[in-house]
């Protein structure tokens, strides 16, 4: 009982729309106007500036961090509940049951997921990775897929644990699912890296 207590409220803490509900109380917007249209902190910031999006951003990795932290460090149920409750509040922040099962991408509770889970280390990984593959690649969809990429051979060589290769698994999949639209986009590399190889190639 104690687990389907904890999965209701990992799922429902990542459901709350704090992007939406900052908006609405401090723009007076509603973000989904913006950008892309999803309710998350990237609109926030193009609706209102980055200390915004940053308020958004924090308080979308806490709502994930922690009740999976609690569960993971305190509890410890079996592997097949730990890994539901992981991954709820990013499943729920994806398909809130707040906005009519609709959500944004997940990246700030993809964060707070693993942090709950590993503190900083999968979080530096995957910020990382995203920092580097963010100055190769214009298309945010390749940045997301390749940086988890590099955080599950990350996990896959120094914390070999069944908990944490599911939940890695999940978050991928979920990742892939709400970025599709940008993997059949053309334009892929930007523009500087294009310049630059183009450079090495005449020399």
């Amino acid at each position: 009982m104690n687990e389907w207590l904890w999965l209701a409220v990992a799922f429902l803490s990542g459901s709350v729309p704090y992007s939406v509900l900052l908006g609405k109380a401090l723009l007076n917007r509603d973000i989904r106007r913006f950008g892309d249209g999803n309710p998350g902190a990237t609109n926030l910031v193009r609706a209102g500036g980055g200390w915004w999006g940053g308020l958004a951003i924090l308080l979308d990795g806490f709502k994930a961090a922690i009740p999976v932290g609690w569960v993971y460090w305190f509890d410890r149920p079996a592997l097949p509940w730990m890994v539901a409750i992981a991954v709820a509040p990013a499943l729920g922040h994806a398909f809130s049951p707040f906005l009519g099962g609709k959500g944004g991408k997940a990246i700030a509770s993809i964060f707070g997921v693993w942090t709950g889970l590993t503190l900083f280390e999968a979080p530096l990984i995957l910020g990382a990775a995203m920092g580097l593959f963010y100055l190769i690649f214009e298309n945010s969809g390749w940045v997301v897929v390749l940086s988890e990429g590099v955080l599950g051979a990350f996990l896959w060589l120094y914390h070999p644990e069944p908990v944490l290769g599911a939940v890695w698994m999940v978050l991928f999949a979920l990742s892939i699912w709400k970025h599709r639209a940008d993997f059949g986009q053309r334009r892929l590399v930007r523009d500087s890296v294009l310049r630059l190889l183009s450079h090495f190639e005449r020399r």
